[in-house]
């Protein structure tokens, strides 16, 4: 039998625990899942899961090892694949590239970045320029209803794609990719597959995510709701939808026609869905607007391209982090010297 591959997953919220599950239970895995607030119910009990792919009443399910703490490479085997679901937030210590760099293994490890946002890989190249770094872009519906406890209603389809690193050769990153399309796709049970065109698939994605996702956080309110006020649609969401298209075809990235209405109505009517960076506003969580809604921006200004909705959701996102920072202790609302509106 091949040797399996030996994968560290950071992140085992709804999607990481999804994820997680897939790779241990296709055989080609052996995963190393690090949990932090869920860590003790898991380590004692495992993971109980309705999945809509995997099946309803799954109990008792732990990888191949738990810690509650990322593992140092020199203590062990080295990682072949680092898997990363958390949430990006790049304005908050430790940031990605902080959090695994005990576990990265020069040369050798691949990281796979699970997770939202444009230029997401430029700070992990910067730190790891001699490791592929892979795209992961996942269309799954899960989420953690309570600790260790996990529902996934929609099904789990990713995109596995190459990030350009200047130190590793294309074809190196790209059998790496397919690789992991492999031993994720070994379970059976879900669609993983290969992506030749990486930003394209972000863009697309960025479609939604800017638009709902920062506007159902200001305004706590769910997608179905904000269909069936209409102008919710006509006034934020369609005018945030077509700056971001407006950026992605400056950069290159010609999306279809119609992106914007199939994104308005990609949530089922019945879903009264709340977007994850609403869902985290709401449970007091730091939020990660800074790739979502800020990168894109960033983008667009370079190109040239005026994106007055994005800068007002910006401003309004990049304030609400402010008052979440406050919350949890992490910055005082005090003047400096340089303060520059004192």
């Amino acid at each position: 039998m091949a040797t399996k591959a030996n994968v560290l997953l950071i992140g085992s919220g709804g999607v990481g625990t999804m994820a997680t599950y897939a790779l241990q239970t296709g055989g080609k895995a052996d995963v190393t899942a690090v949990l932090r607030s869920n860590f003790k119910v898991v380590s004692e009990n495992g993971f109980s899961i309705d999945s809509v792919q995997h099946g309803d009443g799954i109990t008792g399910f732990k990888p191949t090892q738990i810690l509650n703490q990322v593992p140092s490479a020199k203590e062990g085997q080295a990682f072949d694949f680092i898997v990363v679901t958390t949430k990006n937030i790049p304005d908050i210590r430790p940031n990605v590239a902080d959090i695994i760099e005990p576990a990265v293994t020069p040369g050798h490890s691949v990281i796979v970045l699970l997770q939202n946002g444009l230029n997401i890989q430029v700070p992990i190249i910067e730190r790891f320029p001699t490791n592929a770094v892979i795209s992961g872009v996942s269309l799954i519906g899960a989420t953690e209803t309570s600790p260790g406890t996990v529902r996934h209603d929609d099904e789990d389809v990713s995109k596995i794609g190459v990030f350009e690193s200047p130190k590793v050769p294309r074809d190196v990153a790209v059998a790496a990719a397919k690789k992991f399309v492999d031993i994720y796709n070994a379970c059976g049970k879900v669609d993983c597959m290969y992506d030749e065109d990486v930003p394209f698939t972000r863009w697309r994605k960025l479609i939604y995510n800017t638009s709902y996702n920062a506007i159902a956080t200001i305004l706590r309110m769910d997608t179905t709701r904000m269909r069936i006020s209409e102008h919710v649609i006509d006034n934020l969401i369609r005018p945030a939808m077509l700056e971001v298209k407006a950026a992605a075809k400056a950069a290159g990235v010609n999306l279809p026609d119609d992106i914007c209405d199939l994104m308005i109505r990609i949530d089922p009517n019945d879903t009264y869905w709340k977007p994850s960076m609403c869902q985290d506003i709401e449970k007091g969580n730091l939020i990660e607007f800074e790739n979502i809604v800020g990168e894109p921006m960033r983008e667009a200004e370079k190109l040239g391209v005026a994106t007055p909705v994005l800068k007002t959701l910006y401003g309004f996102t990049k304030a609400l982090q402010f008052q979440i920072m406050e919350a949890k202790g992490l910055i005082s609302p005090k003047w400096e010297k340089d303060s520059k509106y004192a």
